[in-house]
């Protein structure tokens, strides 16, 4: 039999957002940990904020808002704010009750100062962390480490002379370099710019929008204003263990990953610690100091300059080692497709680093709800 349309609403709904949320539903194994690393938060989001005055938004609700940006790849935090409105699954997850309205995306832009820093963001990513390694899911000797640019949100257009940069709206007339079309009927403020003759180097340039940006390039593609990020990742599962953001320097690949493994180094303490890495970590200077420290470098050889030798490559170790390296591949390629960061809509070095960490704590969390899914090894072999 048909059923008949409902033309009207009931008044009163007796129901709850818990009981909306299917039990199997990935989420709830990433709401379960995000609870567990805010809650040893608390004491620092109560350093925070002030005693007295109007209470604000709760700060775990601003995280976990965050999170959801990151895992659904919400391209705006406008857009995140209007889901929050009507989409109850994410309701559920940050914890807005049913009857209290979404907050303005604004939000987000006067908080980030105070909650979304690199500070809070960092002791949530090893919150997060400490949960895996009490699992025993975190291998404690063998882990990989590479580097990827990330494309600033800045245009080339703005690289100009670091005396031209200081002010950006001031055009150069005459003279040698870049030359400046004056922009016609309908142009817009898009205009014209013409690097011939004009050397840009990161010495005597800088971005007049972002001036933290460096300009880079990948071998084979043309020049962006750039940041690199960069991952230390453990082999056994591809959990992030740590992670860091700098500028697009020449030297920014080995010197990150030395202060990583130093980090790493120093959880650990005393063990046999090998990292698997690329070509570009080949280098003397990565090499050295990865032997102070203990860590066996596995890095790809060259064909001239070779900092390693056969001691070190003869070993079948190296050669797991380097089939095994590509899992930090998987990070970046999530970071940028998933994650938002193909291309950054934040500008500063401080502000774009507390966007990656947390970027890569939702990698960590969105790979752990797919581990703690799967059954034991033991039980797996049972069940056959």
């Amino acid at each position: 039999m048909r059923g008949d349309e409902e033309q009207q609403e009931a008044v009163f709904v007796f129901d709850s957002l818990e009981d909306r949320v299917p039990a199997d539903h990935p989420l709830r194994a990433i709401r379960r940990l995000v609870d567990k690393a805010l809650q040893e938060l608390s004491p620092l989001f109560d350093a925070l904020y002030a005693e007295g005055g109007r209470p604000s938004i709760p700060p775990e609700y601003l995280l976990r808002a965050a999170l959801l940006q990151k895992l659904y790849a919400i391209p705006s935090e406008r857009r995140l704010s209007e889901h929050l409105e009507f989409n109850l699954l994410f309701r559920w997850f940050v914890g807005l009750p049913f009857s209290e309205p979404a907050w303005d995306h604004s939000t987000f832009s006067r908080n980030r100062e105070r909650v979304l820093t690199s500070e809070v963001l960092a002791a949530f990513f090893e919150a997060i962390r400490r949960q895996a390694e009490s699992r025993r899911l975190l291998s404690k000797e063998h882990f990989s480490v590479d580097g990827t640019l990330i494309e600033a949100a800045a245009s080339i257009k703005s690289f100009r002379p670091q005396v031209q940069a200081v002010k950006p709206n001031r055009q150069r007339r005459g003279g040698k370099g870049r030359h400046r079309k004056p922009p016609g009927p309908g142009a817009g403020r898009n205009e014209d710019v013409n690097f011939r003759g004009e050397r840009l180097s990161n010495e005597t340039h800088a971005s007049s929008t972002d001036p933290d940006a460096r300009l880079a390039k990948i071998k084979g593609k043309e020049a962006k204003l750039s940041y690199r990020g960069h991952l230390l990742v453990e082999n056994r599962h591809g959990l992030i263990v740590d992670c860091r953001l700098t500028q697009a320097t020449g030297t920014a690949e080995p010197e990150a990953a030395a202060a990583m493994l130093g980090r790493e180094r120093a959880r650990q303490g005393q063990g046999p610690m090998t990292v698997g890495a690329d070509r570009g970590y080949n280098t003397r200077g990565f090499v050295r100091e990865a032997r102070a420290l203990k860590v066996t470098p596995h890095v790809a050889r060259k064909r001239r300059y070779n900092a390693i030798d056969g001691r070190t490559t003869s070993h079948d170790g190296y050669r797991i080692s380097q089939r095994r390296r590509k899992v930090v591949e998987e990070p970046f390629g999530w970071m940028k497709d998933t994650g938002g960061l193909r291309k950054l809509v934040h500008r500063g070095l401080e502000k774009v680093e507390a966007i990656f960490i947390l970027t890569c704590t939702a990698f960590n969390l969105r790979r752990l709800s797919k581990l703690l899914a799967e059954p034991p090894l033991h039980a797996a072999n049972g069940a056959r």
